[in-house]
């Protein structure tokens, strides 16, 4: 099982990995910038649909046509966690190329969102020190990388939910036997 973790977490990592380095660019700046996250997200869910396959692929080739929920939502979370990783790792290689101060134009970005809704005083002067208080802890590539990986990592645990439980009905998706009528 750990060789079908590394393996299909590593494809899905990859995936995510190059689908970022590629749309980042093509979103940032333009009309498409306010659809950024759900972009985002698409692409782990793309990524992720390695899961799916994996655990298909153990029910179907390895297993007989069968598995039980717990074992494929292991193994769903295994892959889930390589490819997180390999999502922050991505992240934290494709910062630097993305030029400016990501998080300051962010931070300050939602402290002038504040000010528009009306925010002032004592309320938006915590805001503030949270905010920069934020931008000095996203410095740090540990804490950076934790904020990655909380990101992809709840949809890959949802992937994983939704594949061990549709997967453990042996009448979903079945098999094809060779030499079956089409």
């Amino acid at each position: 099982m750990l060789r079908t973790i590394l393996k299909y977490g590593t494809i899905g990592g990859l995936i995510v990995g190059l689908l970022m380095a590629l749309t980042i660019p093509l979103v940032r700046g333009t009309a498409a910038e306010p659809y950024g996250m759900a972009i985002g997200y698409l692409t782990m869910l793309i990524a992720l649909s390695t899961v799916f396959v994996a655990i298909k692929r153990r029910r179907d080739h390895e297993q007989g046509g069968v598995i039980r929920f717990w074992p494929a939502l292991v193994l769903g979370l295994g892959i889930s966690f390589v490819a997180s990783l390999l999502y922050a790792l991505a992240w934290e290689a494709l910062l630097p190329m993305m030029g400016g101060d990501f998080i300051g134009e962010m931070t300050a970005k939602a402290i002038a969102d504040q000010r528009a809704r009306g925010v002032s005083g004592e309320a938006l002067a915590r805001f503030t020190a949270q905010m920069e208080q934020f931008r000095r802890d996203y410095a740090n590539p540990l804490y950076r990388m934790s904020i990655s990986f909380t990101e992809i990592f709840p949809v890959g645990a949802l992937v994983s939910l939704a594949s061990a439980g549709l997967l453990r009905n042996r009448r979903f998706l079945p098999a094809r036997r060779p030499g079956a009528a089409d």
